[in-house]
């Protein structure tokens, strides 16, 4: 299992997006992103912000 959690990433939230693979953990945090933080997809997309999330993905 990997996660990632929202305040790892710098945002003030106790959200943990978890998957099975790096694709299905990254899909959970867009979709969260979206829906609570108001991100758009193309957002949450960017390079920048891809790297800064898989630097503190967690393996479990």
């Amino acid at each position: 299992m990997l996660s990632v959690s929202c305040r790892e990433v710098g945002v003030d939230c106790d959200y943990v997006g978890k998957g099975e693979t790096e694709q299905e953990l990254m899909d959970n945090l867009v979709e969260h992103a979206i829906k609570d933080h108001g991100y758009t997809r193309e957002d949450v997309l960017k390079p920048e912000m891809q790297e800064k999330i898989k630097a503190h993905i967690h393996k479990s």
